[in-house]
Protein backbone atom coordinates (compact mmCIF):
# COMPACT_ATOMS: atom_id res chain seq x y z
CA UNK A 1 0.00 0.00 0.00
CA UNK A 2 1.63 3.54 -1.47
CA UNK A 3 0.95 6.15 1.06
CA UNK A 4 -0.92 9.07 -0.21
CA UNK A 5 0.99 12.22 -1.00
CA UNK A 6 1.18 15.01 1.45
CA UNK A 7 1.45 18.42 -0.54
CA UNK A 8 -0.24 21.82 0.01
CA UNK A 9 -2.72 20.98 -3.27
CA UNK A 10 -3.33 17.61 -4.66
CA UNK A 11 -4.96 16.35 -7.99
CA UNK A 12 -7.59 14.64 -7.18
CA UNK A 13 -9.01 12.40 -10.41
CA UNK A 14 -12.35 11.06 -10.88
CA UNK A 15 -13.69 9.21 -13.12
CA UNK A 16 -16.90 9.52 -15.77
CA UNK A 17 -19.41 6.52 -16.11
CA UNK A 18 -17.56 5.92 -19.57
CA UNK A 19 -13.90 6.21 -17.58
CA UNK A 20 -12.55 9.11 -18.57
CA UNK A 21 -10.44 10.58 -16.06
CA UNK A 22 -10.86 14.30 -14.57
CA UNK A 23 -8.23 15.76 -12.45
CA UNK A 24 -8.72 18.70 -10.15
CA UNK A 25 -6.82 20.56 -8.27
CA UNK A 26 -7.76 20.96 -4.39
CA UNK A 27 -6.71 21.11 -0.64
CA UNK A 28 -6.36 17.92 1.38
CA UNK A 29 -5.82 17.89 4.94
CA UNK A 30 -3.94 14.67 6.10
CA UNK A 31 -6.32 12.65 8.72
CA UNK A 32 -4.81 9.40 9.62
CA UNK A 33 -3.53 7.65 6.72
CA UNK A 34 -5.94 9.45 4.70
CA UNK A 35 -6.87 12.52 2.81
CA UNK A 36 -9.49 15.06 3.98
CA UNK A 37 -10.96 17.17 1.12
CA UNK A 38 -13.68 19.78 1.06
CA UNK A 39 -15.85 20.98 -1.68
CA UNK A 40 -18.79 22.02 -3.54
CA UNK A 41 -22.26 19.56 -2.69
CA UNK A 42 -22.82 19.98 -6.59
CA UNK A 43 -19.62 19.95 -7.92
CA UNK A 44 -18.72 17.49 -10.70
CA UNK A 45 -16.50 15.20 -8.50
CA UNK A 46 -19.12 15.01 -6.38
CA UNK A 47 -21.61 13.50 -8.79
CA UNK A 48 -18.49 11.02 -10.15
CA UNK A 49 -17.99 9.43 -6.66
CA UNK A 50 -21.64 8.35 -6.22
CA UNK A 51 -21.11 5.87 -8.82
CA UNK A 52 -17.81 5.09 -8.26
CA UNK A 53 -15.24 5.01 -5.07
CA UNK A 54 -11.85 4.85 -7.08
CA UNK A 55 -9.73 7.47 -7.54
CA UNK A 56 -5.97 8.86 -7.66
CA UNK A 57 -4.28 11.11 -5.75
CA UNK A 58 -0.74 13.44 -7.10
CA UNK A 59 1.18 16.43 -5.14
CA UNK A 60 0.37 19.51 -7.55
CA UNK A 61 0.67 23.28 -7.53
CA UNK A 62 -2.77 25.51 -7.39
CA UNK A 63 -2.90 24.80 -11.34
CA UNK A 64 -3.03 21.12 -11.04
CA UNK A 65 0.04 20.37 -12.70
CA UNK A 66 1.33 17.39 -11.04
CA UNK A 67 4.64 17.25 -8.93
CA UNK A 68 4.88 13.83 -9.11
CA UNK A 69 3.66 10.39 -9.68
CA UNK A 70 -0.25 9.37 -8.70
CA UNK A 71 -1.58 6.80 -6.27
CA UNK A 72 -4.45 4.67 -6.82
CA UNK A 73 -7.08 4.96 -3.88
CA UNK A 74 -10.34 5.16 -2.54
CA UNK A 75 -13.20 7.78 -1.64
CA UNK A 76 -16.31 8.23 0.54
CA UNK A 77 -18.43 10.82 0.97
CA UNK A 78 -18.62 11.49 4.46
CA UNK A 79 -21.77 11.40 6.71
CA UNK A 80 -22.88 14.21 8.66
CA UNK A 81 -21.94 13.11 11.52
CA UNK A 82 -18.01 13.40 11.17
CA UNK A 83 -17.76 16.55 9.30
CA UNK A 84 -16.89 18.72 12.31
CA UNK A 85 -14.10 16.06 12.39
CA UNK A 86 -12.81 16.94 8.75
CA UNK A 87 -13.15 20.37 9.19
CA UNK A 88 -11.12 20.34 11.95
CA UNK A 89 -8.17 19.00 9.88
CA UNK A 90 -8.58 21.38 7.44
CA UNK A 91 -8.30 24.04 9.92
CA UNK A 92 -5.15 22.51 11.13
CA UNK A 93 -3.46 21.96 7.54
CA UNK A 94 -4.60 25.59 5.79
CA UNK A 95 -5.71 27.42 9.42
CA UNK A 96 -7.39 31.46 8.79
CA UNK A 97 -7.39 30.46 5.07
CA UNK A 98 -9.95 27.59 5.54
CA UNK A 99 -12.16 29.18 8.62
CA UNK A 100 -12.67 32.01 6.61
CA UNK A 101 -13.19 30.41 3.11
CA UNK A 102 -15.74 27.98 5.44
CA UNK A 103 -17.49 30.88 7.31
CA UNK A 104 -18.20 33.03 4.39
CA UNK A 105 -19.50 30.17 2.47
CA UNK A 106 -22.03 28.96 5.05
CA UNK A 107 -23.24 32.68 5.61
CA UNK A 108 -23.55 33.16 2.26
CA UNK A 109 -25.67 29.80 1.99
CA UNK A 110 -28.06 30.64 5.11
CA UNK A 111 -28.32 34.51 3.38
CA UNK A 112 -29.56 33.18 0.35
CA UNK A 113 -31.67 30.30 2.46
CA UNK A 114 -30.73 27.40 -0.06
CA UNK A 115 -31.28 24.11 1.83
CA UNK A 116 -29.00 21.36 2.23
CA UNK A 117 -25.76 21.42 2.63
CA UNK A 118 -23.24 23.59 0.50
CA UNK A 119 -20.47 21.67 0.99
CA UNK A 120 -19.29 17.74 1.02
CA UNK A 121 -16.68 16.30 2.54
CA UNK A 122 -14.69 13.46 1.16
CA UNK A 123 -12.20 10.76 2.77
CA UNK A 124 -10.22 9.54 0.76
CA UNK A 125 -8.15 6.33 1.71
CA UNK A 126 -5.05 4.46 0.24
CA UNK A 127 -6.20 1.48 -2.51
Amino acid sequence: MTPLPRSEYVSLTTFRRTGAPVATPVWAAPDGDGLVVWTRADSGKVKRLRHTSRVTVAPCDVRGRTKGPAVDGTAELLPATAHAEARAALRRAYGLRFTLGDTASRLWHRLLRRPGERHELIRISPA
